[in-house]
């Protein structure tokens, strides 16, 4: 019996490399998919990628769906580069263009969804579901002091779209809309999956992946500082103490693949927030947890201030950074890069200094008997062991 073929979109990123990860690995059984088409924009190597050996893979990298030659370039290309396109079922768009102004941000990412599923619609008869990622900016958490669900914690799915002016400034909402409108009237149907941080590996750099700066930081602190050295929390005495749920990028994979396997109980354009654990944590639970991986011991940040900046440390001493790649044969280009931006740290230790937390009760209802959760150890130790299995920290 030929099995289901998963397309994902952004396979490089935390979440798409992830959901290919489990796919190859067998999740939820061996036999359920046999082939997963892993896209990506930039450029990757089956070694580099850090996938089992499969021959269910197939890895085609340098796809732009914002090709200048519309949909009928991108479904040529598709039809050209994807062997056995036509078999798709199931496609997650994990594929996500970054823009500092909102319209264009809007527009941009509106582009990739409709073509990416136009044109899977149009190659593939097959097809039975999209999953689509957002976050909880959803429910406006990047507003920081103008935060409107405070008091309407834990964050649910049920809740309102945020208001305006900061609704229209949303390409979520957007996406949402045009994934609704394309899917009306289809034999295939999809569901919405909401992280909150997510945590996870990533093969190429990425400036949202907080696991990876604060890997090569934990990493060049031991070095100059030695084992048992104390390591103040880069946030705040508030931000030290918020309540949020953290998303490793296993629980998001392996949920999204159920959904997309169970359309009655997740079909129809659901929502469910996805994360490691219905039991939010704070930092002072997960700082110390994740300084002891590198044998170091995280504390408080002193009264009034804050411990170093991750991505400045390494910055500030990138010589030594440099000296510990060449120690370790380490790949090199993960510090001192334009993808290493100092601003997502401390956006997200620092300025979020307001509890978030979501419920799970949507994800684990559906999810039933499989339901699956994790600790602080098991998300973000698995992270810097997958890290350190690719040579990037020491």
């Amino acid at each position: 019996m030929v099995g289901k073929h998963a397309l994902v979109f952004g396979a490089s990123g935390i979440s798409g490399w992830a959901i290919t990860k489990e796919i190859l690995q067998g999740y939820p059984s061996p036999d359920v998919f046999s082939k997963v088409t892993a896209l990506t924009n930039r450029p990757l190597s089956k070694e580099a990628s850090l996938w089992p050996d499969s021959e269910k893979l197939q890895l085609v990298s340098g796809v732009d769906l914002l090709t200048e030659k519309g949909l009928e370039g991108l479904e040529a290309e598709l039809k050209e580069r994807v062997k056995d396109v036509e078999t798709v079922t199931h496609v997650y768009f994990f594929a996500y263009v970054m823009d500092e102004d909102p319209k264009k941000e809007i527009a941009i990412n509106i582009t990739l969804l409709e073509r990416a599923v136009r044109s899977i619609e149009h190659l593939s008869p097959k097809l039975e579901f999209v999953v689509l990622p957002t976050g909880t900016k959803l429910y406006g958490v990047h507003l920081i002091r103008d935060f409107p669900f405070s008091n309407q914690l834990p964050l649910r799915e049920t809740l309102p779209d945020i208001p305006e002016p900061h609704a229209s400034q949303m390409f979520y909402y957007d996406q949402l809309r045009e994934l609704k409108n394309l899917s009306e009237g289809k034999k295939w149907t999809w569901c919405e999956v909401v992280p909150d941080m997510i945590v996870g590996f990533v093969p190429n750099n990425n400036i949202y992946c907080l696991a990876q700066a604060l890997a090569l930081y934990l990493s060049l602190y031991r070095k100059l500082n030695g084992e048992g050295a104390e390591v103040p929390f880069p946030g705040t005495e508030d931000s030290w103490r918020i309540l949020s749920n953290d998303s490793g990028q296993d629980i998001i994979a392996r949920f999204s693949i159920f959904a997309s396997l169970h359309p009655d109980k997740c079909g129809n354009g659901r929502r469910f927030n996805v994360a490691d654990s219905n039991t939010p944590k704070s930092w002072a639970v997960k700082w110390p947890v994740i300084c002891a991986f590198f044998g170091l011991k995280g504390v408080a940040p002193p009264p009034g201030g804050s411990g170093p900046q991750p991505i400045q440390y390494v910055a500030d001493h990138f010589a030594e950074w440099q000296k510990l790649e060449k120690e370790y044969g380490l790949k090199t280009g993960r510090a001192g890069n334009g993808r290493s931006y100092n601003g997502f740290p401390y956006f997200i230790m620092t300025m979020f200094d307001f509890d978030r937390h979501m419920s799970l009760n949507a994800m684990h209802e559906a999810w039933g008997g499989e339901r699956e959760e994790t600790d602080v150890k098991g998300t973000w130790w698995t992270a810097f062991e997958r890290f350190r299995e690719a040579k990037i920290i020491p």
